[in-house]
């Protein structure tokens, strides 16, 4: 269908504005952290605070975010997008605020260490670690271990569905969601439709080889199920599973391929591409109509998750 007129009008604000691949790694990133400054105000929640824990690889920050009622709270570990390579706690403090209210939920916001200063693994080493960590420190967030989810957009979104394996494979905690939002699930995979199809919408081909560049120490990582969880030779016993894809984005098909094979291995999945809108139009919850309808299909699959797990 034709591009939304709302996000059109976006599409048109942004003509002129470098292409992420274009520029210098630390023009890259402050041109993504100012992008928080044109987002819709954030739902309002009961409190934020942060807490700083002995990671992998040295201090790893999570922001976390507790909703209004008494709890003890369902918690879900939430990992930024952006390529492995770009944005922050700021940029997606927004986001983390509506799905805190919107899924009465504690959130836990994970700054893991970006590339290419660290290669792959270490990002996923530190999502891992963190879901581990807030796991095993649920009582005293206020949360309810029986009760967590892990979720991200984009690259978070391939933290977040690698994190669901790794727990599966390499032994805890129980999980029981995944919030998929338009996730990388392969690498580098140009050659799907989409790649063709949503060219000019924001996220480009030549963005994506940059930030696999960065975010790969060798190519040949690329086969890995931890880096590409599509390569994953098998899904079966993994978490429930929401995906999000946008017709105009070339990440639609690997992750609608990865929601199809979940449902294959008997993952109780559900799938919704919204038409019009293009990738990262979540974080116009607010300005976008059709955000805002994702946001709330999002945190209400994750409320009506986690009241079959009480």
């Amino acid at each position: 269908m034709p591009v939304d007129p709302q996000i059109q009008t976006l599409l048109d604000r942004a003509a002129g504005v470098p292409a992420t691949h274009t520029l210098p790694l630390a023009a890259a990133r402050t041109q993504a952290e100012s992008r928080v400054a044109l987002m819709a105000p954030p739902a309002e929640i009961a409190g934020v605070r942060e807490v700083a824990i002995d990671g992998p690889g040295g201090q790893l920050r999570l922001r976390l975010y507790t909703p209004r009622d008494a709890g003890p709270f369902p918690l879900v570990v939430f990992f930024h997008g952006s390529g492995f390579v770009l944005c922050s706690l700021d940029t997606h403090d927004g986001m983390c605020r509506n799905l805190c209210a919107g899924a009465a939920a504690i959130v836990a916001s994970v700054d893991y260490r970006l590339a290419p200063e660290h290669k792959f693994p270490a990002g996923s080493d530190d999502c891992l670690y963190a879901t581990r960590w807030a796991a095993a420190h649920s009582a005293e967030l206020g949360a309810d271990p029986a009760r967590i989810a892990v979720a991200g957009d984009s690259a978070g979104g391939n933290m977040a569905a690698v994190t669901a394996l790794r727990v599966r494979d390499q032994g805890g905690p129980e999980l029981c969601a995944q919030l998929l939002l338009y996730p990388v699930t392969d690498y580098h995979t140009p050659g799907t439709p989409s790649y063709a199809e949503a060219e000019g919408y924001g996220l480009t081909r030549d963005t994506m080889r940059w930030f696999w560049a960065h975010y790969l120490g060798d190519a040949s990582e690329g086969v890995h199920p931890y880096a590409a969880p599509l390569r994953a030779a098998d899904l079966a016993g993994l978490p429930s599973a929401l995906v999000i894809t946008a017709e105009y984005d070339p990440l639609r098909d690997e992750g609608e391929h990865y929601a199809d094979r979940l449902r294959a291995a008997g993952v109780a999945t559900a799938l919704t591409r919204y038409d019009g809108v293009n990738h990262g139009f979540m974080f116009w919850a607010g300005v976008v109509d059709k955000a805002g309808v994702a946001m709330n299909e999002a945190c209400g699959w994750l409320r009506q998750t986690f009241a079959g797990h009480r």
